[in-house]
Order: C-alpha cells, then structure tokens, then sequence
C-alpha cells in the first residue's frame, strides 16, 4: 500500500497540473496493479493526496482541482476494474462490468458528497452560477449571510433571487451592487461593509477558468480590519506625539526668551506708566506656555500612576461632576451596574478624563436635536469575561460611518470650537491601560461607546 501512495501523489500532482495524456496514462497503469485492495482504500488514498495539494490554496482554486482529480480516480477505477481475466466467461466479464460501474458510480458519487461536506462548511460564503447565471450551488454560510435557506435558492437566475420574498432590502441592494460591478465592470474584488457593520471581501472567478460557471467568494474581513484601524491609529497617535514634541521645542524657548526681555523692560515701562502692558505681555506668554503644555500632555499621556479602585464609585464620582451640567441641557444620567464589586488597578485621573470627554460629548450630541428632546445618558457596568465593561449610552443626534471611521483621528472635531483631541487622547488613555474602546452609531437613534479595562481580584 506504502509502495502504491508513492506513485500515486506524483502522478496525481503531474494530472492536475498539467492535465495531459501521459499521465493520464499513469492512472491506468496504477490502476491495473491495484490487485487485492478495496475501492475504498483506493478513494481514501486519493483524498489523503488531495488534502496535501490543496492545503496551501485558495477555496477557488481547490474546487478546480477537486473536480480535476475526478477525472484520473474515474480512469484509475475503470483500468482497476476491467483487468482481463482469462479464465472469466464473456457473461462473467459482462457482470463484472456491470458492477465496476455500479461501484464506480457510488464511489464517484462518495468523494464528491465528501468535497460538498468540506465546502459546506468553510468560514467563506460560496455560490457557483453556470453560463446562464442559474445557480448551481450554495453553502450554508452564503445561505445565511443572504438570510434565506438553500433550498429554496437552487436553480435559480439572478432575478428570481431578486424577487425572493425572504429577500431583505437592504441585501437586494448589495445583490444589485455585486452585478453591476462584477458582471458588468468585471471586478474581481469588491470589499463592502454591510448593514450590520460587518466588512465583507467578494471574490469571483470567472467562467473561462471554470468551465463557463462563475465562483463567488464572501469572507468576513472584520478582525483584519480592526487590527489594521488600530495599528492605523496608533502610527497617527505616535505621529500627533512627535508634532507635540517639536512644537514645544520650536515655540516655548522663545517665549522664555521674549519672557526674559519683557522683564527687563519693566522698569522702563514704569516709568513710562506703562506697567499695564508688561503685565497683559507676561501674562499672555504664561497662557501660551499652559496651551502648549496642555496640548504636550494630551497628545503624550504619561504613563498611568495606577491604583485599585472599585469602578462603580469612580462613575459616581464622575457622574456627580456633570449632574449639573446634564440638568442645564436637559438630559438626564443613569447608572446602573450588574456587578457591584468590580475592581480595576488604573489611573484615576486619567480614566475620569476619559469618561468625562465621552459624557459632555453625549450631552452635546443631546444639545443639538430638538429643544424638546428629552435627553438621556446611560451608564452601565458589568463583567466581560477578565475585563470590565463600561458602557456610555445616549440618544443624541448619532454620526454617520464617515464620523466614526475618523472619530479617534486627532485634530479631527466636528465642533466649532472643538480641537479634535478629546477622544484620541481617550483612546490612547485606554490602550496604555491594557483596555480597549470600541463605539456604534446611526444617525438620529443616538450613540453608544464601550470601554473594556482589565479586571484585577
């Protein structure tokens, strides 16, 4: 058997790589000297050499060698099965024949139930069309991203799809999207975020590599982009620290200077009666300085100067701090906690001011809808697994997903008067903590941030 699995994968590999007749012809040769061995060893030779050609390749590119490696088991199991035997009567042969292709159909058909199974169950979505664009096949995973069963999905044209009454609108719409771009534009890509903000990768394979079928691919792509926004977002957080450093380099020693000459001529202007002046230049130098130290310390936290506090008595501390100003704008804050006794080691005056830039931003969210809108801010704490969730909700006027891609960007701000650091320097604030802070929003149904600090007995 060893000797037979030798042979078998380089001849196999040769097939489906270059598709020609010789090694067609070695398919019949390991055919005729597969004496004494079950079919079905045979078959679990063939799928053990599949396994190892398509462990490394794409699932497009699997299903072409899968239905490749078809046609060499079918010539293999004929040349196994029809070895002349002389002493065998012509009805003998005849009935041999016969059950040949009986076991030959079943075994065909084993493999391919087999190779189904695998693709039923792949993290992609897949959905085969023919030429005519009448689909030919769905796996449980494409079933359940268009939400409809697959049953009722096989055999049909695109427009039947389009017509299905199980059909949301918003996946019609992304069904048309996929078309247009794919059959009319012949895009082999298309990355799309749909409506429950997950990212999802389209591929296709087009029918001059499939036969005339077209394969459509979907994979969730979410992780990848949310690892790739963080490392994103900390090379522009690195970068905003380094605009700090050279600002405060360039811009504070000559104001120490200019500091150091206006206090030379204050004598001077003294007796000019002119005291007033040196006192407005000096102390509008000082509230250069405080503005640069402040941006400094924003763009650059300090590393946090932790201690073990129970996070419910921090909120309520921090919820005391803008009870009045809530009252002031009409809205009102709500604590509630699912965990009573949860304990986090963090920076207290670091992770307050976390808190309190996403509260009044939530209070300004709430400011500009309706005078009449009855505001409302909630916090809740609870456990998530080794961390400890605190969730800010409100009903403000929410963002669209342009804000929110660019909602942790420094200097980003769609305030007026706003600099845009409030919430870059929250999410730094988080991540130096070991947490996390994640945010959803829809315009006009409010906003909901989530920050996740590690847990500590």
């Amino acid at each position: 058997m060893q000797a037979i699995r030798k042979r078998y994968f380089p001849a196999l590999a040769e097939y489906i790589r270059s598709g020609s007749e010789a090694s067609l012809f070695e398919a019949t040769e390991i055919g005729k000297l597969l004496h004494g061995i079950h079919p079905e060893d045979i078959i679990a030779i063939h799928e053990e050499t599949m396994q190892i050609l398509v462990a490394n390749v794409e699932s497009e590119e699997a299903l072409q060698l899968y239905s490749r490696s078809f046609i060499f088991l079918i010539e293999l199991m004929v040349a196994f099965r029809v070895r002349l035997q002389p002493e065998q009567t012509p009805e003998q042969r005849f009935s041999e024949m016969r059950d040949m292709l009986l076991h030959t159909h079943r075994s065909f058909r084993m493999v391919k139930n087999k190779y189904e199974n695998v693709l039923q169950h792949m993290d992609s979505g897949i959905a085969i069309f023919d030429g005519d664009g009448i689909l030919s096949f769905i796996n449980l995973q494409m079933a359940k991203l268009l939400d409809i069963p697959r049953k009722t999905l096989i055999g049909c044209g695109l427009r039947d799809m389009l017509a299905h009454p199980q059909l949301r609108r918003g996946t019609k719409r992304i069904v048309l999207r996929l078309y247009k771009e794919m059959f009319l534009r012949r895009s082999r890509y298309l990355e799309f975020q749909d409506a429950s903000g997950r990212h999802l990768l389209v591929t296709v394979t087009y029918g001059d590599q499939l036969d005339g079928d077209y394969l459509f691919s979907v994979k969730d792509v979410t992780e990848f982009k949310q690892i790739e926004q963080t490392a994103y977002q900390n090379d522009k957080l690195a970068m905003l620290g380094k605009i700090a450093a050279a600002i405060a380099h360039e811009i504070r020693n000559p104001l120490t200077s200019i500091r150091g000459f206006i206090q030379l001529l204050k004598p001077l202007l003294l007796q000019l009666g002119k005291e007033e002046y040196a006192r407005i230049i000096l102390a509008e130098i000082d509230r250069a300085n405080d503005i640069i130290y402040e941006f400094l310390n924003s763009s650059k936290p300090s590393a946090p100067m932790k201690q073990k506090v129970f996070i419910n008595s921090l909120l309520k501390e921090v919820i005391m701090l803008c009870e009045s100003e809530a009252l002031m704008k009409g809205c009102g804050i709500n604590l509630e906690s699912y965990d009573q006794d949860l304990a986090i080691s963090i920076d207290v005056k670091q992770v307050k001011q976390v808190i309190l830039n996403i509260i009044r931003n939530a209070m300004d969210a709430i400011g500009e809808v309706d005078p009449e809108h009855l505001g409302r801010i909630d916090v809740i704490t609870r456990r998530e697994d080794s961390f400890a969730e605190i969730k800010i909700r409100d009903n403000g006027k929410g963002m669209d997903t342009t804000t929110l891609s660019r909602l942790f960007d420094p200097f980003f701000t769609t305030k007026v008067a706003g600099t845009g650091l409030g919430l870059s320097v929250s999410y730094r604030i988080i991540r130096n903590h070991g947490g996390s802070i994640r945010v959803t929003s829809n315009p006009g149904e409010g906003t909901e941030f989530n920050i996740y600090l590690p847990l500590v007995e």
